[in-house]
């Protein structure tokens, strides 16, 4: 791992995680000493379970949704001067073990989103969770321009010269639409995704998913249509996503993944 790991924040946004957050914060702090956990106004005992770690912790008085934690966990990063912020969930189905291979792609490609991308775990995967995400997947890459291998991971590397140019203007979606609204924003700044092959977890001790697939990708769908709209249904989009398959990292070695 690079000497300058300083440059990088770990930001976990986190809403009713405590049964999952002590462990996850604890093995992240093994890769990176600088961690900060977004507790979302959570019912439970998340923000106790941090008890005596070394992290900063940043509390929202009522439950708002993710993008207003990543947001928060965003402004705080580049406060204090990172390059690289990391972002993983709360609930246990990222491993930080896996932040170095993130971080590794990140340094070879210092201007793009890194995605930790579990579509081609298919035996780990939930079929409903699959199919829905690959729809999405679809629509999402339109609209960003290009392929992109797993549009609703949340295990990611946002350089800061990415998120100094984001305004809440331009990413107005909450919830897990924020994440797939980035890429789009990014793509049509010329921002670019790389990929990086991480297994899929469900682990059996995390509560049930915040992620309901009908509701939030329909959601998702309801705001890329009226980005597409707004660009005529972009069509140039639309043939590149097609076009050229994603970009995805196995082996530290960068290869481009048909679907």
């Amino acid at each position: 791992m690079s000497n300058t790991i300083n440059d990088v924040v770990v930001l976990i946004p986190a809403y009713n995680e405590a049964a999952t957050i002590r462990s996850l914060v604890e093995r992240s702090l093994k890769i990176v000493p600088s961690i900060v956990v977004v507790d979302d106004g959570s019912s439970d005992t998340t923000a106790a379970q941090l008890n005596g770690l070394p992290v900063t912790l940043l509390r929202n008085e009522r439950n708002l949704g993710k993008a207003a934690s990543l947001w928060k966990g965003f402004d705080y990063a580049l406060a204090h001067a990172a390059q690289f912020v990391v972002t993983l969930d709360g609930d246990g189905q990222h491993s930080p073990e896996d932040i170095g291979r993130l971080l590794n792609t990140a340094r070879r490609f210092p201007d793009s989103i890194v995605i930790g991308a579990r579509l081609h775990d298919r035996k780990n995967f939930p079929a409903r969770r699959y199919y829905a995400n690959q729809f999405a997947r679809f629509w999402i890459s339109w609209a960003a321009g290009y392929a992109i291998a797993d549009t609703q991971s949340g295990f990611r590397v946002y350089p800061a010269t990415l998120l100094r140019r984001l305004t809440r203007r331009e990413v107005s979606w909450n919830g897990f639409v924020f994440e797939s609204e980035v890429l789009i924003v990014a793509g049509n700044m010329g921002v670019q995704s790389v990929a990086v092959s991480i297994p899929g977890i469900y682990p059996k001790l995390a509560r049930a998913s915040h992620f309901r697939p009908v509701r939030d990708i329909a959601r998702i769908v309801l705001m890329v249509g009226g980005r597409l709209f707004k660009r005529g249904m972009y069509p140039a989009g639309l043939w590149r996503s097609l076009k050229s398959p994603a970009r995805i990292e196995l082996d530290q070695e960068l290869t481009e993944v048909a679907d």
